[in-house]
């Protein structure tokens, strides 16, 4: 049986309907008894499409998190709109021991949040207490470079750095920056790939 075809069956079924008679009511609290394995994310998947909208699942930790997240976008066939949210710092609690990749995919999903009406999330208790920037903040740190305006190599030098970017020879990971000569390579935390700007002297 195909991906598809068992998230529409298990979403006709009477366990299904009476959960969501439940969440329409505006009750909070809901248990589901004798799911084990894969058919917990199936039923999880069921609901979520049937209802629409954005859900957050919360496992106890990272592994559970990355398994659940391997069923769902299994149960979730072509649409894979389930997103894994986790934490940044390597060890919990230590800011500058922080994972640039995983910055990378906490900014994904926050921008996808905005942007998409349908999403799953999967994340797990260390990662949810670990703050996101505000809007406000995220706008006052953001940094347009814009055609035929003039910059100076080391104001953006010092921005990047101030915004907690590392200077490198050569950019390969989210959040470094290269500047040789008049050319600066800067690899975004919200970017899969670097970006080069040119500059030309006066």
């Amino acid at each position: 049986m195909e991906h598809q075809s068992a998230l529409s069956l298990v979403s006709t079924c009477q366990e299904i309907t009476s959960t969501l008679n439940h969440l329409r009511n505006g009750e909070k609290t809901i248990y589901w008894e004798g799911l084990a394995g894969s058919s917990i994310a199936l039923f999880a998947a069921a609901t979520a499409d049937t209802i629409g909208g954005k859900h957050l699942f919360i496992l106890e930790d990272k592994e559970a998190a990355a398994y659940f997240l391997n069923d769902l976008q299994g149960c979730a066939g072509k649409n894979q709109n389930a997103l894994f949210f986790p934490a940044s710092m390597k060890n919990p609690y230590q800011i500058e021991d922080t994972d640039n990749a995983n910055v990378v995919y906490r900014a994904e999903v926050l921008e996808r949040m905005n942007s998409e009406k349908t999403l799953m999330i999967v994340s797990y208790p260390e990662a949810l207490f670990e703050k996101v920037p505000s809007q406000k903040k995220l706008v006052n740190h953001t940094m347009k470079i814009e055609v035929s305006k003039e910059y100076t190599l080391d104001f953006l030098n010092e921005l990047l750095l101030e915004y907690g970017f590392d200077r490198v020879d050569f950019v390969y990971a989210p959040g470094q920056f290269a500047i040789r000569g008049g050319i600066l390579d800067v690899f975004s935390f919200s970017a899969d790939h670097p970006f080069r700007v040119e500059f030309f002297w006066r």
